[in-house]
């Protein structure tokens, strides 16, 4: 399969060396003059759980091709697009009218209405999916990070996946990863943006999610901010009993949780390396997810106080941006 992982981001990197690794044929399209910027290869410290649970380190220097333009007569079987959610609109506008003949494979964070999110994109066209991996670029270019050995994926309303959605799915599975089917995708992609806003929140008040590795009372501090958030699942139409396994940190004692948590993010690698890597303070996705989350809190009445007391580190005013 010819694939085109759309953009150079942390997700789209991971797959793509996966993808390239099981014989698929990848290319990045990234914006016009940062091919020269980024070289002709990729620094890459993973931690890769497909075989062993606790993990293969790959340390590799890893050859990539770029691409400055896209042409609706490509011949691309595959898009994979995982750009972080406040880009989604933009690149899907890009994308709508230079599909050609490709599946796009939405594959990342949504926090609006999945249908509304993908915009023009034939819909038709569209495959949807989310990673379990995750890390960070370094400010010596190396990317570090983690890639479990499982991917979701699911349709929004619930039916058997098309002959182009399974061609998506067997090229995962070509590259060694176990498929999860998630019935309620829809409520998947929203529960895990609140459990994001809810640990994001607080790893921002410390300067990074990395700080909040080991850090037993911060991390109880995260859980209950999530705890906080269902409320907030349900007053958008979300049956949390679908949902029980991804509410459950939040919902069990944190007492229990907490500490847990804790070890896992300092000893347990699939995860510390995870957490540790995401240690960029000028990030400006995490802003971004506690942003919406808590304007959509706002916008339905539903009181969060512990993500309202973070504000000050996620305003744009901190930044200077807009």
């Amino acid at each position: 399969m010819k694939i085109l992982m759309f953009g150079r981001g942390v997700i789209a990197t991971i797959y793509g060396w996966a993808l390239q690794q099981a014989g698929h044929e990848v290319e990045f399209y990234v914006r016009p003059g940062r091919a020269a910027t980024y070289g002709d290869a990729v620094d890459l410290d993973l931690l890769d759980t497909r075989r062993r649970v606790r993990g293969q380190r790959v340390a590799e220097k890893w050859p990539v091709r770029y691409r400055e333009a896209l042409e609706p007569d490509h011949d691309f079987d595959l898009i994979v697009l995982s750009v972080s959610h406040h880009r989604l609109a933009e690149a899907t506008a890009f994308l709508s009218p230079r599909v050609g003949q490709a599946t796009v494979l939405v594959f990342g964070n949504v926090w609006t209405e999945p249908p509304a999110a993908v915009g023009a994109l034939p819909v038709d066209r569209v495959a949807w999916g989310f990673p379990q991996a995750g890390g960070g670029f370094g400010t010596d270019g190396v990317l570090r990070g983690t890639l479990l050995r499982s991917v979701v994926f699911g349709t929004l309303d619930g039916r058997p996946p098309t002959d182009r959605e399974r061609a998506v799915r067997q090229a995962f599975r070509e590259a060694g990863l176990r498929l999860k089917e998630e019935p309620d995708f829809r409520g998947k992609l929203w529960v895990h943006f609140v459990s994001d806003a809810a640990l994001l929140s607080r790893g921002l008040r410390l300067g990074s999610l990395s700080k909040l590795a080991g850090a037993t009372g911060d991390l109880r501090e995260a859980l209950l901010t999530g705890r906080e958030l269902l409320p907030l699942l349900q007053a958008r139409g979300l049956d949390l009993r679908r949902h029980r396994g991804g509410v459950l940190m939040f919902r069990a004692p944190t007492w229990l949780t907490a500490p847990v948590l804790a070890w896992l993010t300092a000893h347990f690698a699939p995860v510390r390396v995870n957490f540790a890597a995401h240690s960029d303070p000028d990030a400006e996705e995490p802003r971004e997810v506690c942003r919406d989350a808590l304007a959509e809190a706002r916008r339905l009445g539903i009181p969060v106080p512990r993500l309202e007391a973070a504000e000050p580190h996620f305003a744009r005013e901190r930044t200077g941006r807009v």
